[in-house]
């Protein structure tokens, strides 16, 4: 199990890219943290997400 901003969810063996796709984040609009580390767009396809991982997704909202 990983815990995505708090919420449990069943997405250990999937990489970043892939959990993202199936959720309506714009990835070019958010930051990723993962473990208390950022993750860089670059690295989305590679991070494979494993048991006990927890995420934090912060979207960026524009306004003015």
């Amino acid at each position: 199990m990983v815990k995505v901003n708090g919420t449990e969810l069943d997405i250990a063996g999937k990489t970043l890219s892939e959990y993202l796709a199936t959720t309506n984040y714009n990835p070019r609009r958010i930051a990723v943290e993962r473990n208390g580390d950022i993750v860089f767009k670059s690295q989305y396809d590679a991070a494979i997400l494993e048991d006990g991982d927890s995420l934090e997704i912060v979207s960026f909202v524009g306004g003015g």
